[in-house]
């Protein structure tokens, strides 16, 4: 039961990465749009071979035909498309002013994306029906997506030097 846990952990380090690294390209290359390029060849890269690697270390046959396999094929397609178009709508987040305030707009991806995940499963899957804590859980992840933005230290450092600067401003 570990592995689950410890590849979840994994998912959260790359994830949680992402946006600084993401910062970090389109630093280098001064262009919003260029770490996108780059972005859509690795997903190129990792999907496939990581997907026929895999394949071929669990014994699936590399094959899309038969029961299910169009459809299958459809909804991973549909998966990819999810997953470009958020990083994409990063990239636009982080260009139209977010990359002044990542410490908002991460936790606003991150905090939401699990709250739509968890929704989406229980539409998707009906007849699941979802406890009380679990909308506690939707409202804790609210607040804390609040509080994460409010008083993240980049912002408080930032908000600190902005009072002291105004503080040894003379007096007109």
């Amino acid at each position: 039961m570990k592995y689950p846990i410890i590849f979840a952990c994994l998912v959260a380090l790359c994830w949680g990465l992402y946006g600084p690294v993401l910062a970090q390209s389109r630093s280098a290359l001064h262009s919003p749009f260029k770490p996108y390029v780059a972005i859509g060849f690795a997903y190129l890269v990792w999907a496939i071979g990581g997907g026929l690697l895999g394949m071929y270390f669990k014994g699936d046959p590399i094959s899309f035909s038969g029961a299910g396999g169009t459809a299958g094929f459809a909804w991973g397609f549909a998966a990819g498309t999810l997953g470009a178009f958020g990083a994409f709508n990063l990239t636009l987040a982080m260009f139209s002013g977010g990359g002044a305030m990542p410490h908002v707009v991460m936790p606003i991806v991150f905090g939401g994306a699990i709250t739509i995940a968890s929704i989406s499963t229980l539409i998707l899957n009906k007849g699941i029906k979802a406890s009380p804590w679990f909308w506690v859980g939707v409202v804790g992840i609210f607040i804390s997506v609040v509080l994460v933005g409010i008083h993240t230290p980049e912002r408080a450092a930032h908000a600190a030097a902005a009072k002291g600067a105004h503080a040894e401003e003379p007096a007109e």
